[in-house]
C-alpha cells in the first residue's frame, strides 16, 4: 500500500468516526472503537492480530490512567454535592472584591473546574456571577462570559480533570502529572487574558435575556469550610511535587520512598479524596458517600471507556504501519510541530463537540513519547516536556471551538441569560480567542524549550 493511499485511508476513517458521532449520533465508544477495528482491517493488519491488538489499547488505559479518572471525578462530585465548589467560589469572591466581578468569576471559574466539569461547574456557580451583577448594577453577560472562560481552560489544560489527565496518560506521562499541572495552570491563565477583555467589549454589545428563575437557589446553601474545599485540590498537587523532588535531591532512601510512593498520581489522589470526608460530615452527608460513589462511576464510566477505545485507535496506528508513513513525510510534518495535534483536535472538537472526546482521541492517536513507533516518536516529541507541550497542544484544540454541538454551549447560554442566536458572537468567538492564543502560546514554548 503506498503511502498516499495509507493517508487517505486514515483521513476517511476520521470523517467516518466523526460523521458517525456528530450525524447519526453514535455514541462516541463504539465509533471510535469500530474505526479503529475498520482501520486496522484495511491497513492490513492480521486477521489473527486484531484481537491482541484491540486486547492491548484497551487494558492499556485500565492499568494506567483509570483510577485517576474515577478518583478526579469523584473528588469533583463530592465537592459539587456538598456545597464546596460553591464555598471555593464564594473565597475567590471575598479576596477579589466586588470592584473586579468580571476577574472574580473568571477565576472562580478557573478554580471551580480543575474539581468539578465546567458543565456543572456554570451551574453551580452562574448564581453568584448574577448576583455580583445585581450588586455593581452592571448587566450580566459579561460575568457570565468570563465565568464560562475561566471554567472552559482548566477543563481543557488542568488534571485531574479527565480529559487532560487522560492525554497525560495516553502519552506516557501518568508519572508526570505535576509538569502537565504546571503548564497547564500557565497555559490556561494566559489564554484568559485576551478573553477578559473579549467579555467586556462584547458585553456592551449583546443584551441579556430574562433572568432565570433559579438565579437564588445557589447562593443561600453553601455552609462549606473554603479551607476544606481548597484541600482536596491542593494536597495532590503538593503530594506530587514531593514525589518529584524525591528524585532529585539527595534524601534517606526510607524518606525518599515514602515521598515517592505518596507523589504517585493515584496515590495522591487517594489521599485527596479521603479529605473529602469531613466535608461529607460537615454536611451531614456521610450517609450519601455511597449514591455519591455510584453516581460518580457512572460519570467516569463513559470517559473511561472512550479513553481505552482511543487506546485502540491508538494500538492500530502502530500495529499498521501508520508512524512508517509519518517517519517518510516526517520533514514536513515535523514543520508543523505541536501545531499538528492542535489541528487534530480543533478539528474532532469543532466536529462532534465534545472537549474530552477530542482530547483523549488525538492523543491515542500520538501515542507514547517513549514508543519508537508511535506518531509522537516520528514527529520528534521524544521527552517528557516535548509530550507535555503536545498535551497542551491537544487542549487547546480542544476548546477551538464550542459551537451548537457542544453541551456547554447551551449551558453557558441558557444559565447564563445569553441569547441562542448570540452564542456564536459571544462563546464561539471567545472559544476561537482562547483556543489561538493558546497554540500560539504553546508553539513559542516549543521553539524556545525544544
Amino acid at each position: 500500500m503506498t503511502a498516499i493511499s495509507t493517508l487517505l485511508l486514515f483521513a476517511a476513517a476520521i470523517i467516518l468516526m466523526v460523521v458517525a458521532i456528530a450525524r447519526f449520533k453514535v455514541h462516541p465508544f463504539l465509533s471510535i472503537l469500530g474505526t479503529a477495528i475498520l482501520l486496522a482491517a484495511m491497513l492490513g493488519v492480521p486477521f489473527a492480530d486484531i484481537p491482541d491488538v484491540i486486547g492491548k489499547g484497551f487494558g492499556g488505559v485500565f492499568s494506567g490512567i483509570a483510577l485517576v479518572i474515577i478518583f478526579g471525578t469523584l473528588i469533583g462530585s463530592i465537592l459539587e454535592r456538598t456545597g464546596g465548589a460553591v464555598a471555593l467560589a464564594k473565597a475567590v469572591e471575598r479576596v477579589v472584591g466586588k470592584r473586579h466581578p468580571r476577574l472574580a468569576m473568571m477565576l472562580i471559574g478557573w478554580i471551580v473546574s480543575i474539581p468539578v466539569f465546567c458543565d456543572s461547574g456554570f451551574v453551580l456557580v452562574s448564581p453568584i456571577g448574577k448576583s455580583l451583577a445585581r450588586q455593581s448594577c452592571t448587566s450580566p453577560v459579561p460575568l457570565m462570559l468570563a465565568l464560562a472562560g475561566g471554567l472552559f481552560a482548566s477543563h481543557v489544560f488542568i488534571p485531574p480533570t479527565p480529559g487532560p489527565v487522560a492525554a497525560a496518560g495516553m502519552v506516557g506521562l501518568e508519572n508526570n502529572l505535576l509538569m502537565v499541572i504546571g503548564f497547564g495552570v500557565v497555559i490556561s491563565l494566559l489564554s484568559l487574558i485576551p478573553a477578559y477583555f473579549f467579555t467586556a467589549y462584547i458585553g456592551k454589545r449583546v443584551q441579556e435575556t430574562e433572568e432565570t428563575e433559579d438565579s437564588q437557589i445557589v447562593e443561600s446553601e453553601c455552609r462549606c469550610s473554603a479551607a476544606m474545599s481548597f484541600l482536596p485540590i491542593v494536597l495532590p498537587i503538593i503530594l506530587m511535587a514531593l514525589g518529584s523532588m524525591a528524585s532529585l535531591i539527595e534524601l534517606p532512601t526510607g524518606i525518599a520512598e515514602v515521598l515517592t510512593f505518596l507523589g504517585k498520581p493515584t496515590i495522591a489522589l487517594m489521599i485527596a479524596l479521603l479529605t473529602c470526608i469531613p466535608l461529607l460530615m460537615q454536611q451531614k452527608m456521610l450517609g450519601k458517600f455511597h449514591d455519591i460513589t455510584q453516581s460518580s462511576l457512572m460519570t467516569a464510566g463513559p470517559i473511561i471507556f472512550i479513553t481505552a477505545a482511543g487506546g485502540v485507535l491508538g494500538s492500530v496506528v502502530v500495529a499498521s504501519g501508520f508512524v512508517d508513513i509519518i517517519k517518510d513525510s516526517g520533514e514536513s510534518l515535523k514543520m508543523l510541530g505541536v501545531v499538528f495535534p492542535f489541528l487534530i483536535a480543533a478539528i474532532l472538537k469543532s466536529a462532534q463537540g465534545s472537549s474530552t472526546v477530542a482530547i483523549t482521541t488525538t492523543a491515542s492517536m500520538m501515542g507514547m513519547f517513549n514508543d519508537s513507533g508511535s506518531i509522537m516518536s516520528a514527529l520528534g516529541f521524544t521527552s517528557p516536556l516535548a509530550a507535555t507541550l503536545v498535551v497542551m497542544a491537544i487542549g487547546a484544540g480542544a476548546m477551538t471551538v464550542s459551537h451548537a454541538n457542544d453541551s456547554y454551549f447551551w449551558v453557558v447560554t441558557g444559565f447564563g441569560g445569553i441569547k441562542a442566536r448570540d452564542g456564536y458572537r459571544t462563546m464561539t468567538l471567545m472559544t476561537l480567542i482562547m483556543g489561538i492564543t493558546a497554540i500560539a502560546l504553546i508553539t513559542l514554548a516549543a521553539a524556545i524549550l525544544l
